[in-house]
């Protein structure tokens, strides 16, 4: 069932863009094993990520596999931030989403970059929620990659 918002709020919770939100999935190669398998490190990162990037913490969820690797997701008022580790491959998957223009994902990418000691990176912006400014609705087509490195 659909939410029907008035006008004016809507206005307010969008941004100056012509879409919702940013969205970076981010790819983070020969990173330090020993952080990647370290549940309270990874999750220390991701908290220092997220409030660096001008987040707000709603709340956070970790968890350390067996044998190895960790997932966890950061929900934020601005959406969410979440990690998958293979620290047996020093790899680690994040996904960056923020919506308005106080947070800015591609700041906690560069923290993060840092954080697990990467020594090689690559990320794709995608823009979700393209607006049709003129009919204040969000268009039915597939997200935007905005820029990829």
């Amino acid at each position: 069932m659909a939410v029907s918002v008035p006008i004016e709020e809507a206005q307010v919770r969008t941004n100056a863009s012509n879409y919702l939100g940013r969205h970076i999935l981010a790819e983070f190669f020969e990173c330090d094993s020993n952080i990647l398998n370290n549940p309270k490190l990874v999750e220390e990162y991701m908290v220092e990520a997220a409030l660096e990037c001008g987040a707000t913490i709603v709340q956070k969820c970790f968890h350390l596999f067996s044998p190895y690797g960790v997932s966890g997701v950061i929900i934020i008022s601005e959406s969410h931030l979440a990690i998958h580790t293979w620290p047996e491959l020093g790899y680690a998957a994040v996904d960056l989403f923020t919506c308005g223009e106080q947070c800015d994902p591609k700041v906690a990418y560069e923290f993060l970059k840092k954080a697990f000691g990467s020594k090689d990176t690559s990320y794709s912006q995608l823009n979700r929620g393209i607006l049709d400014n003129k009919n204040l609705s969000v268009e039915h087509t597939p997200f935007c990659i905005k820029s990829q490195y």
